[in-house]
């Protein structure tokens, strides 16, 4: 879905495009966002105005290399993009990067940095949340690597927007009792025990 932005305009491709492009990359990467959760629930419910790729922190140069044509954009919070330098090592509070082909084409990918100490990547919010690497992803039944939903729902819990509860709506039924419990009790770690997603889940029989 083609949107517009203040920096240009947004025409996203499908996840399976989006990863032909990644397919490369010698390192992991994951589907993330909402098309995650479309994933993890099996069937698309909602538009999206972009696509985002996860890639860890430490592998940031790994995709830069394969895309070595494009333009990389990196959002300094609050609400400012600046070029991403070849060889520039980002600082920690930037997380997302806006790419494009070039400079009169629509942004195409969001990529997404998170951080990983070990094997094990952290949640960037609570580093005292965290998961072993290779537990982080799922694969679709296409072959495309996707963020686990619970890991998307966590992301997604801290400021609920409409399409976040569209998401967690959609995605609750489907969640296993292993995974309603790591999402109830890293939902109340890093957000309260109050939150109301959390009653949710525990609430809710498991998928």
């Amino acid at each position: 879905m083609r949107t517009e932005t203040p920096w240009g305009p947004w025409d996203p491709p499908p996840p399976d495009e989006a990863a032909r492009l990644f397919a490369p990359l010698r390192a992991p990467w994951w589907i993330a966002g909402g098309y995650a959760v479309e994933f993890a629930v099996g069937h698309a419910f909602r538009d999206h105005g972009d696509i985002d790729v996860l890639l860890l922190r430490r592998d940031q140069f790994a995709a830069q290399l394969l895309l070595a044509d494009w333009e990389w954009w990196a959002a300094d919070p609050p609400g400012t993009l600046r070029r991403w330098l070849p060889g520039e090592v980002l600082p920690p509070y930037v997380h997302d990067i806006w790419c494009r082909p070039g400079p009169d084409e629509p942004w195409r990918v969001q990529l997404m940095l998170d951080d990983a100490e070990g094997g094990d990547w952290l949640f960037r919010r609570d580093p005292r949340i965290r998961l072993p690497v290779e537990r982080l992803g799922r694969v679709s039944g296409d072959g495309v690597p996707y963020l686990c939903p619970e890991v998307q729902l966590l992301y997604k819990a801290g400021s609920p927007r409409p399409k976040d509860e569209q998401d967690f709506a959609q995605a609750l039924p489907v969640l296993t009792a292993d995974q309603r419990a790591w999402l109830t009790e890293t939902i109340t770690l890093a957000e309260g025990a109050g939150h109301p997603w959390a009653a949710r889940l525990r609430a809710h029989p498991a998928g």
